[in-house]
């Protein structure tokens, strides 16, 4: 442990998407600059944050178990205060240190910029500080602003936020009520945070949302995406620039066209469909239809070369019949998606979905995820033994 006159020590477990990774790059260099010591083992640190995830059972499980392994070392003697922080202190608030006996602080979205001072009050003589988060969602400074970050990828690569929050409140999702509806950086704020990100030595930057399609629609009052990409395309240290989580409802002529304005800007597209029968879109909220997306995948692929597209796809979501579910299966073998993942449903808390009757038994959906995943296995080798022979960068 520090002495009095040493500085505290801290370590941080991340879990969940890059959206939580850069929030703990952000707490992370917030940290270094006030003179704490970060820690790349746990073991070593006098403080553990822990960054949870809360999108869906599995991650609030592992979540969980990681609070707990944190709480075993304090137990131990090893470290002496665990802060919890992220989606799931958002979701659960004050109900973290009932579950969780031994937690010494808890965190929101919204209160990660008051970690450095966190910290130094937990440590003070008799320091005690349960922080309850915050239901608000003004953008907050840690995001208005993802600058002096300690980035924890490889150093050739990072991810830059362009938003927080969403505005689509699918049936099955809880985003929305943790981070919050549809925030936009403004483009100047963008550029510069890739510009830093950069002269940094970053040469792919990738940018992430909870659905970058819909980027500058609140701020804008219309669609700002390929303006953004088109700016940031332009910084001269950038070699490429690769575009995270697009929504199929939303993609507009304009943005298809910026893929051939620079080669930097990566044929790559991510485009979760989620599901390909038209009566369950409809109940998943999604705003589409198989029609529209294959005409969206066609449209693509004769107008992007090389154009790399990977999915998700959730099974066993509420009602999904074997019918359904197998037009989701010949819609994928039509597509052909280079990369896909596949999930299967879980019942979120105060989601319209979660009061849906007719729920599939977990048995049933995890054969259909198996089906589904050994179907994208064969599909994928077929692709990838197409390029032996190739000689890519």
């Amino acid at each position: 442990m520090s002495g009095k006159n040493t500085p505290i020590r801290v370590g941080l477990i991340n879990l969940g998407c890059v959206k939580n990774l850069i929030d703990s790059e952000k707490i992370l260099g917030a940290l270094g600059s006030e003179g704490f010591v970060i820690c790349g083992a746990p073991e070593d640190a006098d403080a553990l944050i822990v960054n949870t995830c809360a999108f869906i059972e599995p991650a609030r499980v592992e979540s969980w178990d990681t609070i707990e392994y944190a709480l075993s070392l304090k137990k131990s003697g090893v470290i002496s205060r665990v802060i919890v922080v992220g989606c799931l202190a958002q979701r659960l608030r004050e109900k973290i240190f009932d579950t969780a006996s031994g937690v010494d602080a808890v965190a929101g979205v919204n209160e990660l910029d008051a970690l450095p001072g966190i910290v130094k009050e937990l440590f003070a003589a008799g320091g005690k500080r349960k922080i309850v988060a915050e239901a608000s969602f003004a953008l907050p400074p840690h995001v208005a602003s993802d600058t002096s970050r300690l980035r924890i990828t490889p150093r050739h690569y990072a991810f830059l936020r362009i938003t927080e929050g969403c505005d689509n409140r699918c049936a099955y999702c809880v985003i929305p009520d943790i981070r919050g509806p549809l925030r936009s950086k403004p483009i100047e704020t963008v550029v510069a945070e890739a510009e830093e990100m950069a002269a940094d030595g970053a040469r792919e930057i990738i940018l992430v949302a909870q659905d970058s399609t819909a980027y500058g629609k609140d701020i804008y009052t219309d669609y700002r995406l390929p303006e953004l990409i088109t700016r940031v395309a332009e910084i001269g240290d950038l070699r490429w620039l690769r575009i995270l989580y697009t929504h199929p409802a939303h993609y507009r002529d304009e943005f298809i066209d910026v893929f051939n304005g620079s080669e930097k800007i990566l044929p790559y597209l991510d485009v979760p469909v989620q599901h390909a029968s038209d009566r369950i879109l409809k109940a998943m909220g999604r705003g589409t239809t198989r029609a529209r997306m294959e005409e969206l995948f066609a449209k693509l692929r004769a107008r992007i070369d090389g154009l790399v597209l990977r999915t998700t796809v959730i099974v066993g979501f509420p009602g999904e019949t074997r019918s359904d579910f197998d037009e989701t299966m010949d819609f994928i073998r039509r597509i052909r998606f280079d990369k896909l993942g596949a999930f299967t449903y879980s019942p979120e808390q105060d989601t319209p979905a979660a009061a849906m009757g007719d729920h599939i038994p977990e048995k049933g959906k995890n054969a259909r995820l198996h089906e589904l995943m050994t179907m994208q296995a064969g599909i994928s080798e077929e692709i990838n033994r197409g390029l032996i022979g190739k000689k890519l960068e």
